[in-house]
């Protein structure tokens, strides 16, 4: 695990703590060719430099979220913001199922939104892979 992911998680509370840890092994586990590191101060990881997964801390709950969720057709998964992200969020690692979250890195892996490249092209998201 990348130190500065490990200091972000060691910060939080207990339960807190439990499920930022879980996600970021199982993340480590199912993207090993991805690059971790604190972006935007939150867990990010990429592919190729493009954000596809990470987790931060929410006043009620640890949200974890992919920037091309929506595109997942996963009803588990809910819209987040104005482009193409959606997420879960958890308030106890026992709410982290690790048999879903395996199939959502792994389209997250194949389904991607190029947003690396959304402010060259000035807000528009082109689909990759």
């Amino acid at each position: 695990m990348h130190e500065e992911i490990k200091t972000y998680n060691d910060s939080m509370l207990p339960a807190d703590k439990a499920i930022c840890k879980k996600l970021a092994q199982e993340i480590d586990t199912h993207l090993k060719d991805a690059e971790s590191k604190i972006w935007h101060r939150h867990p990010v990881w990429f592919l190729n430099g493009n954000p596809i997964v990470g987790y931060s801390k929410l006043k009620d709950s640890v949200r974890l979220l992919f920037w091309s969720g929506q595109s997942f057709e996963e009803e588990e998964l809910q819209p987040e913001g104005t482009f193409k992200a959606a997420e879960a969020r958890y308030t106890d690692v026992k709410q982290v199922d690790t048999v879903l979250l395996k199939r959502w890195l792994e389209k997250s892996a194949n389904i991607q939104w190029d947003y690396k490249n959304i402010v060259k092209r000035k807000g528009v998201l082109e689909r990759l892979l």
